[in-house]
């Protein structure tokens, strides 16, 4: 079985110099966490197997910011690096590599133009394509819409974008079937539901969407300590957990999150 991997996820916000990171909850209360290379440099020393930085302010101007982080945080950490926020074109995807990522994120630019996704997978490879999808539960049946059972009921999830500010009535789940037909080769997979509550994964979104695709899926959004990584490991196929605040507020240690997996019987890095 492949080793589950542990990624801790850093919101930047780049109005100030240097960067700074954040964390909001369901995408809105936001407070400040840190400096973003001095927390991936520690992540990277706790064992990460991967770092995400997901460019929260997304402008032009700030976005020479962003491939500042990226290049100092590429000379001292060596573990695969995302990056996403406001990547809406193939000279954006050039620039954030050149700077010394390993793959880049597409949300908002892949679903106003998915043909995106298969022209940068065309130029640098499926695996270097990861489609963010931030999904917001819907309770109740709607037509066309893929509809499964949760603890509130029957629902639909639909995607959003530009940062959860405008909902776009794709359903979610289809969408990221769509996204592996497209070319990519990972799904970033965030409840919006769940996102900052320390409630733990949506296990029913993310078992949808991993047990209907072929590619990994990295489960976001609630995460509040090990044990509901252990869940969404034990009851969906996904690939990965990704976390931050308890990363960044020293909560738990990836270390620890790691040897808490090990004992209990998941395969993962140590």
């Amino acid at each position: 079985m492949l080793a589950k991997r542990i990624i801790p996820c850093l919101d930047c916000d780049l109005g100030v110099p240097n960067g700074r990171v954040v964390k909001g909850i369901e995408f809105k209360q936001i407070r400040y966490a840190g400096n973003p290379s001095e927390l991936a440099s520690r992540y990277y020393l706790e064992g990460a197997d991967e770092i995400v930085f997901l460019d929260i302010t997304a402008s032009h101007e700030r976005r020479d910011t962003m491939v500042n982080v990226i290049e100092k945080t590429s000379r001292s950490v060596f573990v695969p690096l995302t990056v996403g926020g406001g990547i809406s074109s193939m000279k954006d995807a050039r620039s954030a590599f050149k700077a010394g990522a390993d793959k880049i994120t597409l949300n908002t630019a892949a679903i106003r133009r998915p043909e995106l996704i298969t022209e940068i997978a065309s130029r640098y490879g499926n695996q270097a394509v990861v489609v963010a999808i931030d999904a917001k539960r819907r309770l109740g049946r709607e037509e066309g819409r893929i509809v499964i059972d949760s603890p509130e009921g029957e629902c639909w999830y639909e995607c959003s974008i530009y940062g959860g500010r405008e909902f776009t009535g794709i359903d979610a789940i289809a969408w990221a079937s769509e996204a592996e037909r497209l070319g990519a080769g990972e799904i970033l997979l965030t409840s919006m539901n769940r996102d900052g509550t320390y409630d733990g994964f949506d296990i029913p979104l993310t078992g949808a969407v991993s047990s209907n695709l072929n590619i990994p899926v990295i489960a976001s959004g609630g995460c509040a300590n090990a044990q509901h990584m252990l869940e969404v490991f034990q009851e969906t196929k996904a690939s990965a957990a990704l976390a931050a605040s308890i990363f960044h507020f020293e909560e738990w240690t990836i270390e620890g999150c790691k040897r808490y997996l090990a004992e209990r019987g998941i395969p993962v890095r140590l």
